[in-house]
Order: C-alpha cells, then sequence, then structure tokens
C-alpha cells in the first residue's frame, strides 16, 4: 500500500538533514507506527507521505503509483490527524465539517450527527469552536479526518490532550478502522499507545530508522525470560518461565503463603526504545 525508499528530506534554507535515506513499508490493513521523540522527524515523514511537503529525495509509491504522480483526487484518498487541532475558531463544529466536506464528493461522507454523538461532542456541535477545550478540539480534530472514509488514515499523536476516556474511545475506533481494512499510519512518543494499536513500529531518532519490528516481539526479545511472584505476605521472588510447573523452588516458594501477583518480565516499549537508540522520548 505505501513503499518509502531511500526517504531524504530537508527544510528549505536548512542545512541540517531532516530526514536521512528512510525505509519502510505499510501494509493495506495495517497500524504502523513512527515511535520517537520530538525533533525525531516523525511529523515530517508524515508531512510528506500527505503531501504538504514535496521537495525530497528517494522513492514513495501509493498504491503502486509514484507518490508524485497523484493529482488532488489523492486527498480523497487520505485523512489527517494533525497534531495540533486548526479550526476556524469563530464557526461552529458542525460548520466546520461542512465547509471541510465540501472538499469531498458527498457519497463518501459519513453523518455527521452520528459521529458527534460517538465522540461525545453531539451537545456542542453548534458551539462556536473557540469555546472548545483542547481535548474537544482533539476529537473534532479526529472526526474530520475521518468523515469522509477514507481508505489511508495518518495520525499524529492521537491521544494528546486527550482524558483517559475519549482517548481510549479514539483508540477503539483506529482498531476499527483497521479491521475495516484502512491502512493506518501512527506517530507518538506515547509507546502505550502504540503498544495497543500498532502492528509493527519503526523507532525513528536523529532523522534515522533504528529498527522496525511487532511490539510483542520487541518486548520478547528484550525482556527477561522469568515471571516475578508476590505473595500476601510480601515476599517476592523469580523463577525462569521455562518448564515453571516443573520447578521444586517455585512450588516451595508459593507453598509459603497466599499468592498476591504474577508478572512476567518482559520489557516495556520505551525500555526497549531506549536501549535501542540510547535516546530518551523526552528529550
Amino acid at each position: 500500500m505505501i513503499k518509502v525508499e531511500n526517504l531524504s528530506y530537508t527544510y528549505p534554507k536548512s542545512k541540517e538533514i531532516v530526514l536521512k535515506n528512510l525505509n519502510f513499508e505499510i501494509e493495506r490493513g495495517e497500524i504502523f507506527g513512527f515511535l520517537g521523540p520530538s525533533g525525531a522527524g516523525k511529523s515530517t515523514t508524515q508531512k510528506v507521505l500527505y503531501k504538504i511537503l514535496n521537495d525530497f529525495a528517494g522513492e514513495i509509491w501509493i498504491e503502486n503509483k509514484p507518490l508524485k504522480d497523484w493529482g488532488n483526487e489523492y486527498f480523497e484518498k487520505i485523512g489527517v490527524g494533525f497534531e495540533l487541532p486548526n479550526h476556524y475558531l469563530k464557526l461552529t463544529a458542525k460548520e466546520n465539517l461542512k465547509l471541510f466536506a465540501s472538499f469531498y464528493p458527498e457519497k463518501n461522507l459519513q453523518n455527521f450527527d452520528a459521529l458527534f454523538e460517538m465522540f461525545g461532542l453531539a451537545g456542542d456541535a453548534d458551539k462556536r469552536v473557540e469555546e472548545f477545550s483542547k481535548g474537544m478540539k482533539m476529537r473534532l480534530n479526529f472526526i474530520r479526518a475521518i468523515m469522509h472514509n477514507p481508505d489511508i488514515l495518518f495520525f499524529d499523536e492521537p491521544t494528546a490532550g486527550l482524558d483517559p476516556v475519549n482517548a481510549q474511545k479514539i483508540k477503539r475506533y483506529i482498531i476499527k478502522l483497521k479491521n475495516e481494512g484502512k491502512t493506518i499510519f501512527v506517530t507518538t512518543h506515547d509507546m502505550t499507545t502504540a503498544d495497543e494499536l500498532c502492528d509493527r513500529v519503526s523507532f525513528i531518532a536523529g532523522g534515522e530508522i533504528r529498527l522496525t519490528e511487532k511490539p510483542s516481539t520487541l518486548k520478547n526479545e528484550h525482556g527477561k525470560h522469568t515471571v516475578k511472584v508476590e505473595l500476601e505476605n510480601g515476599q517476592t521472588a523469580e523463577f525462569p518461565v521455562k518448564d515453571l510447573g516443573n520447578n521444586r523452588k517455585f512450588a516451595e516458594f508459593i507453598a509459603q503463603g497466599e499468592i498476591l501477583r504474577i508478572n512476567t518480565q518482559e520489557a516495556t516499549l520505551e525500555e526497549v526504545f531506549i536501549k535501542i537508540t540510547g535516546t530518551k522520548l523526552m528529550e
């Protein structure tokens, strides 16, 4: 669906190369994540892919067609959820959607009232956006990205500024879109969100991709193959997962009291990122 080869980019009047020979592919129906700290090149990569930045080096294909050969029809195919909401503040939420809806074929548009209801904005649809909180603007931003039923979606920090309940709604809907066959490219420095959503992730730091893999594989490869057991009396111990059922020391330990919890000692995505890149996410 999306194929990128040797993508490099330098902003005009700058000598610094922001993207350095990036190579990756995103399959149809896949949620693909670009993970890295601010300034790593995540948003720049997306801007190239949705044709805001055009003077790039390298090759990009969308559905086996060079990106540079796509015309305005490309913008009917994609939806973009920007990191910073950019609405017309003097217009209401509904007026904002109607304005942007005029750019797309009417047959592709979803029901606005249903979308407002789904994302908790039904009672605010006729309010001016200048009255909205950041979280409300982010939800309206998400609705605008999906309202024309695009095949490819780009989300930049899709849960930023959202409370846990609304962040979970957004994540569930992104998974729903994946199950409908949409191709989704997410950029974030929130490793929990990436772990919950992404089929594969690329770690990007300093404009370079350091690694691409499934989150589950990364956590398994870089974690300890042990379980940590905690008893209600406060005692703790770790044991190898392999042959745990036949481990005499494990059996003797749990016989000393009631088990409070047992946890596998897999690594978190953030721990793997720091180990691979030597870079902290909030740098």
